[in-house]
């Protein structure tokens, strides 16, 4: 699963320009999420994290709580590595539409926006795991 997963990325990151600007959306399985060198990142509310849980290892940032997309990728520096892509996930894909293009405007990596959120992989059958203050929970 991972291999296909790498795979996947790959074939995209190759065939993609190497510029700023690149994002895609995806729908991958929570297994192929959680086996990627991804950064994920759950960009909800964080009423909506404690409604309906997270993925683990996923960071947890608001993303309508930054005034600008420069705040918010100021805020998620410390967790960003060179080279490496971000992933977006929110409850059901519209929030991360409209962030990933901004993000990946100003951004080197790719931006991928996974389609249909937590409701698309809760559908599938994944059940959440409950957020925590680690992960940037501000009401856990």
């Amino acid at each position: 699963m991972r291999s296909l997963l790498l795979s996947f990325f790959a074939s995209v990151l190759l065939t993609a320009p190497a510029v700023a600007q690149t994002h895609f959306t995806a729908q991958p399985t929570v297994a192929q999420i959680e086996t990627s060198d991804i950064l994920l990142v759950d960009i909800r509310r964080p009423q909506e994290w404690l409604e309906t849980g997270v993925l683990p290892g996923a960071v947890l940032l608001t993303y309508e709580h930054f005034e600008t997309p420069e705040a918010f990728i100021a805020a998620l520096e410390p967790h960003l590595r060179p080279d490496q892509p971000i992933a977006l996930i929110c409850r059901t894909g519209s929030r991360t539409s409209r962030a990933a293009p901004a993000l990946a405007a100003r951004l080197d990596v790719p931006v991928i926006d996974l389609g249909g959120g937590m409701f698309r992989l809760m559908a599938g059958g994944y059940r959440p795991e409950r957020p925590t203050a680690a992960q940037g929970c501000t009401i856990c």
